[in-house]
């Protein structure tokens, strides 16, 4: 029997160590791709959409017959650029989206005549509306938007600091750098189009990222307090092993559902999906490894959270 027990605290021992290495190692690796993410950023740069750089939107209506692909074909052959081509919820009703059209003589700008660019469709082409999104209104755009994204930052971490001490806190502050910087470096490695919908993804993984991290720290802090002659390894190591199924089971859940949307939402939801399904997957990586790993280097210890005496309480 004692036999068996000492072997059990050895196998434990072992996993506790095995696991301490692997977050490390994952840390390293983190770290090591998001200065490469910076540098591709710095790099590459966006391609903004038109909802930043201005543009033209215009709604029309066609043959059901009518394909995206074959509307997208005529477009991109009469503008010499790519156009976005978008269902607009009901069959033969499309969306177009293209940078303005320079004239012969480079002075102005003009939309493209949709009826004489798809007659060779021998379809009715019906335009809806048009619409005209200028470069002021584009750069105002990305001025609300960064805006949006910093204050949404500050207002993490104001929470952070009010909820954790700074050293557990900062684990979760980094976690979500983390991720935010792996999304804007897939972007501006792939050069795909950054847009309202992106930032919008970007938003919503900030929420997703955080909440993980707000689940281990508490439980490194739970454990910090029950437990304070425990080694802080071994606190963050078991912080993640008492969390990893329920971190599992939400991410998954969370990816199928990004998934199905990558799948069936069509173009308008693709962006959107990519952006999540990577910020999901960057978000548990991130809490499991730095989010636990640099409160651990910051030295954190149950002192911070050492309980007050009943005695010492006037």
């Amino acid at each position: 029997m004692n036999i068996n027990m000492m072997n059990g605290k050895s196998w434990n021992f072992s996993n506790m160590s095995r696991l301490t290495k692997w977050r490390y190692f994952t840390s390293f690796i983190s770290l090591t791709l998001m200065i490469l993410s910076v540098t591709i950023i710095s790099v590459k740069g966006f391609n903004w959409g038109l909802d930043f750089t201005g543009g033209i939107v215009t709604e029309i209506r066609v043959d059901k017959e009518v394909s995206a692909k074959q509307i997208e074909v005529l477009l991109a052959k009469s503008s010499q650029q790519e156009v976005s081509v978008i269902s607009a919820g009901e069959p033969g009703r499309w969306v177009l989206r293209y940078s303005q059209t320079p004239t012969s003589g480079d002075v102005s700008a003009k939309a493209l005549d949709i009826t004489e660019v798809l007659a060779p469709l021998k379809s009715e082409v019906q335009v809806l509306n048009t619409s005209i999104v200028g470069p002021q209104i584009g750069q105002e755009l990305a001025e609300q938007g960064g805006l949006a994204l910093l204050v949404a930052m500050l207002c993490i971490l104001g929470y952070l600091s009010f909820r954790f001490e700074w050293r557990l806190a900062s684990g979760a502050l980094f976690a979500l750098f983390h991720d935010v910087i792996f999304v804007l470096a897939f972007f501006s490695l792939t050069q795909m189009e950054f847009n309202l919908t992106v930032l919008a993804a970007v938003l919503a993984i900030l929420g997703y990222s955080l909440n993980d991290s707000i689940i281990i720290a508490d439980r490194i802090r739970e454990l910090l307090t029950l437990k304070p002659k425990m080694p802080i390894a071994d606190v963050c190591t078991s912080a993640v092993k008492a969390t990893f199924s329920r971190t599992m089971v939400t991410s998954g859940t969370t990816l199928m559902t990004v998934s199905a949307l990558w799948i069936m939402g069509g173009g308008a939801l693709e962006s959107f999906s990519i952006a999540m399904f990577i910020g999901i997957l960057t978000g548990t990586w991130s809490s499991v490894s730095v989010g636990t790993c640099l409160p651990e280097l910051f030295g954190v210890n149950s002192e911070h959270y050492r309980l007050v005496p009943v005695s010492d309480i006037p």
